[in-house]
């Protein structure tokens, strides 16, 4: 799949596929909000507000109002990929994310997973 096509997939139709890894492997909604706040600036409030909107997942990452320092300190695979290598800088980003998520359905507890 290319990155444009990512990159211009609906928010609201993604963002639920991360919160159901996490919940099937018995984590809360309300963790993948924390981490998707940790790393993007948005409030659970702004994240959830987005989800009835037409954003796009591109757009969602383009428009984050803070991207978190420590987010540099994100390391490991995902899909066979190491996040930490990715050259598109956008595509990197939401491959931190997807990271985060991994290690929340993994069981890491959140104060590893927030690299503060």
């Amino acid at each position: 799949m290319s990155n444009e096509k990512v990159y211009n997939m609906a928010f609201a139709k993604v963002y639920p596929l991360l919160i159901a890894k996490a919940e099937k492997k018995g984590r809360a909604r309300t963790e993948v909000l924390e981490v998707t706040a940790w790393l993007t600036g948005y409030t659970p409030e702004q994240i959830q507000a987005a989800l009835a909107t037409d954003l796009t997942y591109g757009d969602f990452f383009r428009q984050a109002p803070a991207l978190n320092p420590s987010r540099t300190l994100i390391t490991g695979t995902v899909c066979g990929v190491r996040v930490e290598l990715v050259e598109e800088p956008l595509m990197r980003e939401m491959r931190y994310l997807d990271k985060l998520v991994d290690e929340l359905a993994k069981g890491k507890p959140m104060e590893k997973i927030l690299r503060e």
